[in-house]
């Protein structure tokens, strides 16, 4: 996979990703990254990438001209790579919440183009013009797209095969199967007066497996309800999210 990442701050874009899974799986050759500054296409002689908006307002807005020859320039990068139709992304609150599907989907293509704006953002002709996609890393604003881009490449490269130790560790990880992940746990046996929870220390895979899809339906249920609600259960799921409320029920009245 081929990722291009428009931003005035090519620096900490290039050295973030070198840490890590993303880092590991670059030097393996699963995901390249180059990085497009707007300031180079500036044409004046103070390198101007911004300007009052219209209408007034606080903040500044990002040009469309240097904007465009960048984000022109990483797709054309692309193409001479053999990516043909690059999709561009541009990292915005007023963008899609992304999700495991849109990770999983991203992950599938060639190349991308992630827009990292600043400011009060790019200006909104070059959103029509040049941008396939805006996507949300979240309902909060930060100072520019560049972690939000940096998050999305994480997501993205973590499904590429081969770029985790464990290719299971995908596959069960929160949201995958629509749910939050089960609780993990590992040595010491007993910490701090609290214990392992018994079953998993039994070695009966399908009794582990059973407690873990039951405590995944459980946290789901109480922290991200919505998700339950979206994806529905069997009939097996729904006895075990009763079995787990009942647990919890008993818990919480010390029985």
């Amino acid at each position: 996979m081929r990722i291009e990442v428009v931003t005035l701050f090519p620096e900490l874009v290039d050295g973030a990703s070198r840490y890590g899974v993303t880092g590991r799986a670059r030097e393996r050759g699963l995901w390249t990254l180059d990085t497009v500054n707007p300031r180079d296409y500036a044409t004046d002689r103070h390198k101007s990438v911004d300007d009052r908006p219209y209408g007034g307002g606080p903040g500044m807005v990002m040009l469309a001209e240097t904007m465009e020859c960048a984000i022109a320039e990483a797709r054309e990068r692309l193409r001479r790579d053999g990516v043909a139709a690059a999709k561009v992304i541009y990292l915005s609150p007023q963008g899609e919440p992304v999700t495991h599907k849109r990770i999983a989907e991203l992950a599938g293509d060639p190349g991308l183009v992630l827009v990292a704006g600043r400011y009060e953002g790019i200006d909104e002709r070059i959103v029509e013009r040049a941008v396939d996609q805006e996507l949300a890393v979240g309902d909060f604003v930060v100072s520019g797209g560049e972690l939000p881009a940096l998050l999305l490449i994480d997501a993205v490269v973590r499904q590429l095969p081969g770029a985790l130790n464990d290719a299971q560790s995908s596959v069960e990880e929160s949201f995958v199967a629509g749910l939050l992940d089960f609780p993990h746990y590992t040595r010491p046996e007993v910490y701090e007066g609290s214990a392992v929870p018994a079953v998993l220390l039994l070695g009966d895979h399908r009794r582990i497996a059973r407690w873990r899809l039951k405590q995944a339906l459980g946290r789901t249920w109480l922290r991200r309800p919505e998700l339950l609600a979206a994806r529905g259960m069997s009939t097996e799921e729904a006895k075990l999210l009763e079995e787990f409320k009942q647990e919890t029920q008993e818990q919480g009245s010390g029985e």
